[in-house]
């Protein structure tokens, strides 16, 4: 499919690319459609593109020694998946579709030639690597917390539900399929017990959950539901 600069521009680290250097991307961009829970690219699997999220959601997740799911980060509309990739060497994590999404791909020797003519492209590029860093920094405390397990489960439909969230009658839904399972990945928990704290959740009035639906009523609620007495 044809990309033009209008999708080249939604993503973020694109939005203020010069005339000069996106025109070389568009040479030889192009978008790629992605089934729901199709793999994107996997852990180690050597890789020549650099993968953004022009319509979809994704998850990044690495495999334990057990062969379990550790969920990082779940990524939307005009996000970059690998930037690690810069250096030629294989992505560091595994990148699966949660819903139907639409992908621009760009190579990796083409965004180093664009760099050349854009230095502002360059420094949106360390910038978005730079976010990365912090947000694994921050998911690295929040691992080794003594947060209650019910809390975490708050904090994390918090965030998702503002960047994914659209509104509805009964309140702020997130836009795409999350099971138990999955936040059990996420939360490196068992399923029983994420089970048991959804239902808490549930039962407490902050969150909905309807066929793999979450729904917030009030975000404010749920707020303070994660800050209560700590």
């Amino acid at each position: 499919m044809t990309v033009n600069m209008d999708t080249l521009k939604s993503i973020d680290i694109f939005s203020g690319v010069s005339l000069a250097a996106g025109g070389i991307l568009l040479q030889y961009a192009h978008l790629r459609t992605y089934k729901k829970n199709e793999y994107i690219f996997r852990d180690k699997e050597k890789t020549d593109h650099f993968y953004c999220i022009v319509d979809g959601t994704v998850s990044l997740y690495k495999l334990s020694a057990l062969m379990e799911k550790r969920g990082i980060f779940i990524y939307g509309n005009g996000a970059t998946l690998n930037e690690d990739s810069i250096d030629g060497k294989p992505p560091s994590v595994n990148a699966c579709a949660l819903r139907n999404s639409k992908l621009l791909l760009i190579k990796r020797i083409v965004l180093r030639e664009a760099f050349t003519k854009d230095p502002t492209l360059f420094e949106a590029f360390c910038k978005s690597m730079a976010m990365k860093t912090r947000r694994l920094y921050h998911l690295m405390k929040n691992t080794t917390t003594n947060l209650r397990g019910d809390r975490r489960i708050a904090a994390k439909l918090w965030k998702l539900s503002r960047d994914f969230g659209k509104e509805t009658e009964l309140g702020t839904e997130i836009n795409f399929d999350l099971s138990i399972a999955m936040f059990a990945e996420f939360l490196g928990s068992q399923r029983e017990t994420v089970s048991r704290q959804v239902k808490l959740l549930c039962d407490s009035g902050v969150i909905i959950v309807r066929k793999s639906r979450f729904t917030i009523p009030c975000r404010n609620n749920l707020l303070e539901y994660f800050n209560e007495d700590r």
